[in-house]
């Protein structure tokens, strides 16, 4: 289980940004779990042969 957090800076143009942050807003979540649910399924789909934490696969308990 994920029990500590890491800081990942992004620069990103601001108009994106406001556009996504508005979007995020819209469905009810902060764009730190769009972000952390978007780093989760690039993992998922790229990981290849690795291993992955039982936490991290498909069905495991996730948290934000």
């Amino acid at each position: 289980m994920e029990n500590r957090t890491a800081r990942l800076t992004i620069l990103i143009d601001p108009r994106k940004k406001k556009i996504f942050e508005e979007i995020c807003a819209a469905n009810d979540l902060t764009s730190s779990q769009v972000i952390r649910r978007l780093v989760r399924e690039y993992i998922l789909e790229n990981a290849g042969d690795r291993e992955l934490p039982a936490w991290l696969k498909p069905g495991g308990k996730v948290a934000d």
